[in-house]
């Protein structure tokens, strides 16, 4: 029976309306099959939170959201295989009450795991990388509608966990596991940028997981977040600032009951790496994000750059916030090749504005190596340099799906 063809609609913001010609759901692997061979032009959806046309098509949509929801924990191997359209809020749920435990998240819960880990998104921690790191083995159908595992290790395994969907539909996510382990987070007012600045390895140092979140004008940040397994002892608290003692939300004027407990009560890893509660609002919700990634040595030279062209920002970005990310070897992984420095933007929902600002913003980051996030809003399609195996990718593309059914106008402007 032919799948039935929905609108496509818009992403989890509002601030993207699809332009496919509809979407679709299939609800077994065969219906999924059946529907990627016979389309010229095909796209998987995952929750929506990319901001571009990244996940767009020129021909149909696939949204897994009612594909089997089977979860498979292997303790020998301490790995778990979950279906890519699952949260990572419920994965984490799931692992958890069994004793388990992921590496690390992201800021929000939200997000399926399939389409997080293509677009290269991450968490925050010296020793963490993207959360495409945790990936073991990838299961994808392919354009001819083959279902092909990836593992680590294979030939191609580098090139395909960030793959911005270009290889196929990933149908199932093997993820490493560890066992669980409970984290505190505290919050503190600050620090200077002075002090930023010069003690920027002590900062980012000084937790399993530390996020400063500023609006980049005046002398201080307003916040660093900082998450800390409880047998790690206390942070740095001296170099971040006063401590809060009552709950906040880093956007002023939202809820925060919103955001994951922060006054220092013990709690398990996934209620409390997150920034944001899974079933409430992340973030602003009515909102356009954008991220550059650089090598951790350009920390104080990004941060001073931003600073400089505070008053510019100041009428159409809600918050900014600075992680750090471990190096990798994914081809197109932000982290790709070096420790890194992550500059991310929560922007008012303002499109033509955000027009005539990134512009600015790329005109400093740009020339010291920064690389947006694939999956939110930038401007520059000047890629190629900034990724290695940025070459080695089209090659990859082109062997695995030769007529192109999986491309779209997100990758013919980036070049890929």
């Amino acid at each position: 029976m032919p799948l039935a063809i929905e609108p496509a609609g818009h992403n989890w913001a509002g601030s993207y309306h699809y332009r496919a010609a509809g979407a679709a759901r299939p609800r077994s692997l065969a219906a999924l099959q059946e529907a990627v061979v016979g389309s010229d032009r095909v796209k998987a959806l995952g929750s929506r939170h990319s901001f571009s046309d990244i996940a767009d098509s020129d021909g149909l949509l696939l949204d897994l959201s009612s594909m089997p929801t089977q979860i498979d924990i292997d303790s020998a191997s301490k790995t778990v295989v979950v279906p890519g359209s699952l949260r990572y809020g419920d994965v984490a749920s799931y692992v958890n009450a069994r004793g388990w435990a992921l590496r690390n998240l992201a800021s929000l819960p939200h997000i399926s795991v399939a389409g997080s880990i293509a677009t290269g998104t991450h968490g925050s921690g010296d020793q963490h990388g993207v959360l495409g790191t945790s990936v073991a083995a990838l299961d994808i159908v392919t354009a001819a509608g083959e279902l092909v595992h990836l593992a680590r290790g294979d030939r191609d395994f580098d090139g395909a966990v960030v793959s911005l969907g270009a290889l196929g539909i990933v149908t199932n996510v093997t993820l490493d596991i560890e066992p669980t382990f409970d984290i505190w987070q505290r919050v503190y007012a600050g620090p200077s940028f002075d002090v930023l600045v010069d003690d920027f390895d002590s900062i980012s140092a000084s937790g399993y997981s530390v996020s400063i979140f500023t609006d980049w004008r005046g002398n201080a940040a307003q916040s660093s977040w900082v998450k800390s397994r409880t047998s790690d002892g206390a942070a740095a608290g001296s170099l971040l600032g006063t401590g809060m003692t009552a709950q906040i939300h880093m956007i002023d004027g939202q809820p925060e009951e919103n955001t994951t407990p922060q006054l220092g009560l013990p709690g398990p890893w996934h209620e409390r790496l997150p920034h944001f509660r899974l079933g409430f609002t992340p973030s602003a919700g009515d909102e356009i994000q954008s991220e550059y990634l650089l090598a951790r040595e350009q920390a104080g030279s990004s941060i001073e750059a931003m600073r400089s062209i505070a008053h510019r920002l100041a009428d159409t970005l809600l918050i900014s916030e600075i992680r750090t990310v471990a190096r990798d070897d994914l081809w197109l992984s932000p982290a790709s090749g070096r420790d890194t420095i992550a500059l991310h933007f929560t922007w008012r929902r303002d499109p033509e504005a955000l027009a005539r600002l990134l512009p600015a913003v790329e005109d400093l980051l740009l020339p010291l190596g920064a690389r947006p996030h694939w999956g939110k809003v930038f401007v520059t399609s000047s890629l190629r340099s900034l990724y290695p195996s940025f070459d080695d990718f089209r090659a990859l593309t082109s062997r695995i799906d030769p007529n192109g059914k999986f491309r779209n106008t997100f990758m013919d402007r980036v070049g890929l």
